[in-house]
């Protein structure tokens, strides 16, 4: 059935990227930090690189409050852009403690990584306002259902089991949540042509979210 105004966005969403979701699950990196055995550098490689993500990932959020039409979702994406990126971020340094000393590499940005950043700020500085939504929500939405998916097996790694808690937990469920409440209220207002555009940004940042852990489970490098 043709997709109509009346069909919750989010639902269209989901719908366009599950095969990739289903492919993330499966990924060897989740299957390995859930059963303990994934190598400390695959890890390391993992935190370093969100890392670098979440600085242009927090300015693509900025870029929503700046288009957003209404001041609830200025202030849900500009407390977003501040608050939940600097939660993670401090996350991360304390992934860092764990997993040794800041080396010279690590300030690099790989492949990977500069695509994908590359590919949301593009979106979200020349794109619409529900272009701009739709290439940020996957970073929150697939977080979450992984997260939850994970607290179901945990892992025998207490740094692991930290990880999968920190996204599993609740208050970080709410605010997905939260974003998803807003999406569907977009939703209502776009042409069938709009929400075609929504669902491509969805699905190619899903896309990349796959390609984000199968790089740090290669440890990916630039190859010249």
């Amino acid at each position: 059935m043709a997709p109509t105004s009346e069909q919750p966005l989010t639902e269209q969403l989901w719908r366009s990227a599950a095969p990739v979701y289903d492919s993330i699950l499966a990924h060897p990196f989740l299957g390995k930090l859930t059963d303990g055995t994934l190598p400390r550098e695959s890890f390391r490689h993992f935190v370093v690189q969100d890392s670098h993500y979440l600085r242009d990932y927090s300015r693509a959020l900025a870029l929503c409050a700046a288009k957003a039409p209404t001041d609830d979702e200025v202030r849900t994406f500009a407390e977003d852009a501040v608050g939940a990126i600097a939660a993670e971020q401090e996350m991360h340094r304390g992934f860092m403690d764990d997993l040794g000393p800041v080396r010279p590499d690590d300030a690099e940005v790989l492949p990977t990584t500069q695509a994908y950043t590359s590919y949301l700020l593009a979106t979200a500085y020349s794109g619409s306002y529900a272009e701009a939504v739709a290439a940020v929500l996957p970073c929150y939405w697939i977080y979450a259902r992984v997260g939850a998916e994970l607290l179901t097996r945990s892992s025998p790694d207490p740094l692991y089991t930290r990880w999968i808690a920190a996204y599993g937990d609740e208050a970080f469920q709410s605010v997905v949540r939260r974003v998803l409440t807003l999406t569907d209220r977009l939703g209502t207002g776009l042409s069938t042509a709009e929400r075609d555009r929504a669902v491509r940004c969805f699905t190619t940042t899903a896309r990349y979210e796959w390609m984000f852990w199968d790089a740090a489970w290669r440890q990916e490098r630039w190859p010249v």
